[in-house]
């Protein structure tokens, strides 16, 4: 049971440590101190759940001390302590080295910061907006986490409550506008992010829903037909009992497949997974084990309990008899039938017989620790439990009610979550509950779901609320499914920045500011943020207006040039922008040089693509390196992955070089097919393609900006290098879009055709807008061909 661990090292190193009669100071980083107070001078050095190491390198202090104060100095802040007044407001108090704020940049003890927000346990019922937790980062400069309160870890896993004798277990983050380093140092002292199965960053399948085996594998069929891939199966709780005798309670809790429905459960399961699927089950354990249960002479024997009383075995999650048992002979003979993971879905407060112990948190720390005890890369689905979450993905974010504020938030809450370090959210995508059906809302959510941590569709059990894409229109259902299949070739891609999140603590999905900290507009665009290294998303959340048919989101583009994923047109940045979509598309973009990488392979399949396309956006130098191990579930270890090295050269004479990993090439394809697209170029006269040194024959196309060349079969260890002679840009097609933007309003036709001679006639952008501003446009129609209009504004590549 759960020989999964987490790594800790608690201790802190002497040198580091300042300590005095009541009090003790760490210096962890020169951003990061811990700061403890007793009375009786006992201090812990165990591991928390918050916790697990604060063996950090040594870092540079100085100390000044007399009697009766105490100063203590790294490069980025200066703590004094007043001995005599102790751990109070005006005892103790840190000022940061640098000018983030001119009022605020200064901590007195029992300050709260104005930090930037983290996240919340969950959004069931939430309609719109909630306030979120405390997080780490802040643009005064400094915030706090108090551990006080968090009990200790012991080796094997298993929580106690602290002694009492401290009064103070502070941990100060003072690292300015350093977010990256900040919440860097955060994953080392609790924990980092562990990795994930590939087969969980492509689409899951949820619904609470009385499927049958029958009706469930006619759906995952009809999936296959239409060419959308799952790779998660979701059966939620109804594939266990839940009409019981009334004597023994609700049918919430349960560990009883349901015969009825599911009459042969390992055949179904095996099913799933000859399919490419990986299953989990939820689970809402809070009833404990009922006679009823198939389960329930295993585990009563095993606590020494006479079965034949038929007496109820509580849910004791703070008893090690009855954890080891739950997993030994409850969960794990499910597993051996087929359940891969589990859905923890606990609904019943933060409150247990241990005080201070959220039953959540134990569940989610042994859950995800006992799928992790053969050593594969585990996975355990549940609420947040509070910081040090992160060590146990993936989140379930709770049942939202569906509506455009409930989608409004889902990018903001998402995003900041990665400031209290909680990276892996999965939210019911297209909302769980009560609402309306809407066809445009539903496209909208999928399409956030593509561009975010997780993407799982979900609903309740209502017959009129499925999230199948056929149930809506045509032009909806043809979006989503084409998204969902989008989400799937970008495995490459998000498994890379999977390896990412895990080795270097930069987690998917970030808000804007941790690239661009000094830019006051970063702050003010909740729903643009960082998807990965290559990507900026600022999904749509509002509805179209009805005469353009083009809905308008705000965003905000960094100093560059950028270029819209699926339009392809480019623009400068550094500015606000309003974006105005068709249902087809949502604002993603792409810095000039940055190299995707899509899986070309058909199916629903995980394994490392044989085929893989490549969308260069030209324009600058760039490069991305594709991490890949051999997909099993057990590789975690730095030395099983390999690295396959793109880069981008840009000039008149431009090269493209596809590098060969210098080792674990035998988990790769023998050969791998490369479709290389070049976006927004202009058609160059010459493309010539090595393949290990010899020119080869390609295919190559060029159409709306795109070359597009397909090479034959290259080796695994050989290197390809692509030599495009002339190469630049390409302008925008700006007559085109605006021809198809004024085609698809519902406006008068003598206004479409002003507005598209004008157009035609007249070079100068700023004569066509002051004509525009003339023509009493609606300001949905004004703002939409402005956008094209001044996207590029001056041409700049830089």
């Amino acid at each position: 049971m759960y020989n999964k661990s987490i790594q800790m090292c608690p201790a802190a190193r002497k040198e580091a440590v300042v300590q005095g009669e009541n009090y003790r100071f760490t210096v962890l980083t020169a951003g990061l101190l811990r700061m403890e107070y007793s009375a009786c001078g006992c201090f812990e050095d165990c591991a928390t759940q918050t916790v697990v190491n604060r063996r950090f390198p040594l870092s540079a202090f100085e100390v000044e001390e007399d009697e009766t104060t105490l100063v203590l100095r790294t490069e980025m802040l200066t703590l004094t302590y007043q001995k005599k007044l102790g751990f109070t407001e005006n005892g103790l108090q840190i000022r940061l080295a640098g000018n983030f704020s001119l009022h605020k940049s200064v901590w007195y003890f029992g300050h709260e910061s104005d930090d930037l927000g983290g996240t919340a346990r969950t959004l069931d019922n939430v309609d719109g907006a909630i306030p979120l937790e405390h997080g780490i980062q802040s643009q005064n400069g400094w915030s706090t986490l108090d551990d006080i309160h968090s009990l200790l870890l012991s080796e094997d896993g298993w929580v106690r409550p602290r002694p009492g004798t401290e009064t103070a277990d502070i941990y100060f983050f003072g690292y300015g506008h350093k977010y990256s380093l900040c919440l860097q140092d955060y994953y080392k002292l609790t924990g980092s992010v562990p990795l994930l199965p590939r087969f969980a960053l492509g689409n899951w399948w949820s619904r609470y829903y009385r499927y049958t085996a029958e009706s469930y594998q006619e759906l995952m069929q009809k999936f296959e037909e239409k060419q959308v891939p799952f790779t998660v199966a979701v059966v939620d709780m109804d594939w266990h009992l839940t009409e019981v005798d009334p004597k023994y309670g609700t049918g919430w809790t349960g560990y009883t497949w349901n015969r009825e429905l599911f009459p042969k459960p390992q055949e179904f399961l095996a099913w799933l997974h000859n399919r490419g699927l990986h299953v989990t089950l939820n689970l809402h354990p809070a009833d404990g084990i009922r006679p009823f249960e198939d389960c329930y002479v295993r585990m009563a024997k095993t606590l020494g309990q006479d079965p034949e009383k038929k007496i109820t075995i509580p849910c004791r999650i703070t008893d090690r008899a009855w954890m080891r048992a739950w997993f030994d002979t409850v969960l794990h003979p499910l597993e051996k039938q087929g359940v891969d993971f589990w859905w923890i879905d606990w609904q019943q407060g933060s409150v247990s017989d241990v005080p201070g112990l959220d039953p959540l948190w134990m569940l989610n720390h042994f859950s995800y620790l006992d799928n992790g005890r053969t050593g594969k890369k585990a996975l355990a689905f549940s609420r947040y439990a509070g910081p040090g979450s992160h060590r146990y993905p993936v989140g379930f974010s709770g049942d939202s009610v569906i509506s455009w504020a409930s989608l409004q938030f889902q990018p903001y809450f998402t995003a900041t979550a990665a400031n209290i370090g909680y990276s892996w959210w999965s939210h019911d995508i297209g909302g769980h509950m009560l609402g309306v059906k809407d066809d445009e809302l539903e496209t909208r959510w999928v399409q956030f779901g593509v561009f975010s941590p997780i993407m799982r569709l979900h609903s309740s059990a209502s017959p009129f609320n499925g999230k199948e894409p056929w149930r809506y229109g045509m032009e909806a259902e043809c979006v989503m499914e084409d998204f969902l299949r989008l989400r799937h070739r970008m495995l490459p891609y998000l498994y890379t920045m999977n390896y990412r999140t895990h080795n270097e603590g930069l987690p998917l999905v970030l808000p804007v500011y941790y690239q661009w900290p000094e830019q006051e507009e970063a702050y003010h665009v909740p729903n643009t943020y960082l998807f990965g290294t290559q990507l900026l998303a600022c999904p749509v959340t509002t509805p179209a207006a009805k005469e353009t048919k083009l809905a308008c989101t705000e965003g905000w583009l960094p100093v560059g040039s950028w270029y819209d994923v699926f339009t392809h047109l480019r623009y400068t940045g550094g500015r606000r922008l309003r974006f105005y979509r068709p249902l087809q598309s949502i604002p993603v973009f792409a810095p000039a040089g940055a190299v995707i990488p899509l899986s070309a392979d058909s199916g629903n399949r995980t394994e490392n693509p044989a085929h893989l396309e490549l969308q260069v956006f030209c324009g600058k130098d760039g490069s991305f390196d594709l991490l890949e191990d051999d997909c099993s579930e057990d590789s975690t270890a730095e030395e099983t992955w390999a690295r396959t090295s793109f880069r981008m050269r840009w000039g008149s004479t431009a090269r493209f070089s596809v590098l060969p990993p210098d080792e674990n090439i035998g988990f790769l394809p023998r050969q791998r097919s490369y479709t290389v697209c070049f976006v927004g170029l202009r058609q160059p006269q010459q493309v010539q393609a090595e393949i290990g040194g010899n020119i080869c024959n390609t295919d190559v196309s060029y159409e709306d900006s795109v070359l597009r060349v397909k090479l034959p079969p290259v080796p695994a260890e050989e290197k390809v290098t692509l030599i495009l002679q002339h190469a630049g840009l390409q302008e925008n097609h700006v007559t085109e879009l605006i021809y198809t933007l004024l085609d698809r309003a519902q406006v008068p036709f003598v206004q479409k055709d002003r507005i598209f001679q004008l157009i035609q006639q007249e070079q100068n952008t700023a004569y066509i807008l002051s004509e525009l501003m003339t023509m009493q446009l609606s300001e949905e129609l004004l703002g939409a061909v402005s956008e094209i209009l001044l996207a590029c504004t001056d041409g700049a590549d830089s």
